[in-house]
């Protein structure tokens, strides 16, 4: 059994949460506003890790810290306050403690700046131009600077109960680049729970883990090719061919080739798989 703290209980967090205990661990959740009542298995800390204060009655006799945060809005200071002030208040409260626990620390694939669709994996080149991915980019390489045992998952696009911003556009036959093609790239919410899990459960059986993994199913797509077959299914307009500007933005084809030869078996290996089952 391994002592366990989440910092983040989102969808992700807490599901992540119920499946850790199912499995024997101990798991505390870190949230600014903890539900009150049917916490179910879980422990509650209440705080902001942007407020060190907040962080002055935390225990740190963890082994393992996930950190599945999201910043309140989409912009540079809220990314700041989260994964530059926020995270050197978490690692300041566990040296001043003198504790070393291993972080698992959810990412994004926008670190990546390809624009071409070129294939990238986790050797690919990180050099994202936009503020908030450069942050996210930051905090990857301060974790995985401090112990070589701290891992970097890098989810693509989410998608699944309650993120279902594809389903909401296609239904309004938008412009759609068609040619040359936009790849997408996506993971269903239960496959990231399912990697985060599994990632945990291999490092506990000793498996030897690299310090970053990419996330992302089995087939990025072209979004024309996304967006066509969900109107299709949802018997609604098609989408319209959009004029090609100067190009794409972060188009890349992402490789979860790392990931499947650790062993992880995805759920919903592809978009047609996972949307089906929403839009059921």
């Amino acid at each position: 059994m391994a002592k366990i703290l989440i910092i983040g209980c989102g969808a992700i967090g807490t599901q992540l949460a119920d499946v850790l205990v199912a499995k024997g661990h101990q798991v505390t959740g870190l949230k600014r506003n903890p539900p009150k009542t049917d916490a179910g298995n879980i422990d509650y800390f209440t705080a902001d890790i942007t407020s060190p204060a907040d962080l002055k009655d935390l225990a740190t006799d963890f082994d393992f810290l996930y950190f599945i945060l999201s910043p309140d809005e989409r912009n540079e200071e809220s990314y700041r306050a989260i994964y530059e002030s926020g995270l050197n208040n978490l690692l300041d409260k566990f040296s001043q403690a003198g504790s070393k626990p291993y972080w698992i620390f959810v990412s994004s694939t926008g670190v990546y700046g390809q624009t071409e669709g070129e294939w990238v994996d986790e050797d690919s080149i990180t050099q994202p131009e936009n503020a908030t991915s450069q942050l996210i980019r930051q905090a990857e390489q301060k974790l995985m600077n401090l112990d070589a045992g701290n891992i970097v998952v890098r989810f693509s696009g989410i998608y699944g109960p309650g993120r279902e911003y594809l389903l909401r556009a296609a239904r309004q036959a938008p412009a759609i680049q068609q040619n040359p093609p936009y790849f997408t790239n996506r993971i269903h919410q239960m496959d990231c729970v399912g990697v985060l899990a599994f990632i945990l459960e291999c490092r506990l059986a000793g498996v030897a883990l690299e310090q970053c993994y990419l996330a992302s199913d089995d087939d990025p797509a072209p979004m024309w090719e996304v967006m066509s077959w969900l109107a299709e299914q949802l018997k609604c307009q098609p989408p319209t061919v959009k004029s090609v500007g100067n190009g794409g933005v972060m188009n890349k084809r992402c490789s979860n080739r790392r990931l499947k030869a650790l062993g992880y078996q995805f759920h919903f290996p592809g978009f047609k798989d996972g949307y089906l089952e929403l839009i059921k």
